[in-house]
């Protein structure tokens, strides 16, 4: 009898569902020529399929008004970490750094936020 119980922890341990964590922003750059403005973004989530993944990330300044956003259409499943662009950022041209946030389904915001200089 004892050993079923080990058995069956067992089976139960090696077959529970991961659980994703929330995003996490890797690295970024953001690049201003007069005030026309990009951003290369590269984040990390351990996507387990379309119920959990990392579905965009967005651009704030430091008093928190959002800039831009960028909508990730699917899981990354495979793809760790994984870099995207948005290049229709509109930034003033006295702001000298922003922040980059990422979202997730299930999370929503609540990684890190990394501060980023506005190169011009």
């Amino acid at each position: 009898m004892l050993k079923v119980r080990h058995l069956t922890l067992a089976v139960f341990v090696l077959t529970a569902p991961v659980q994703a964590g929330e995003v996490t922003v890797v690295k970024a750059e953001v690049k201003c020529q007069e005030e026309r403005c990009s951003a290369k973004v590269t984040l990390k989530h351990e996507d387990t399929g379309w119920k959990h993944y990392a579905n965009h990330w967005r651009v704030l300044t430091l008093e928190g008004e959002e800039l831009g956003r960028r909508v990730l259409a699917h899981p990354h499943v495979d793809e760790q970490p994984f870099t995207r662009g948005l290049y229709t950022l509109k930034i003033p041209a006295d702001t000298e750094y922003v922040l980059i946030e990422g979202h997730d389904s299930q999370h929503e915001y609540g990684g890190n936020r990394l501060k980023v200089k506005v190169e011009r």
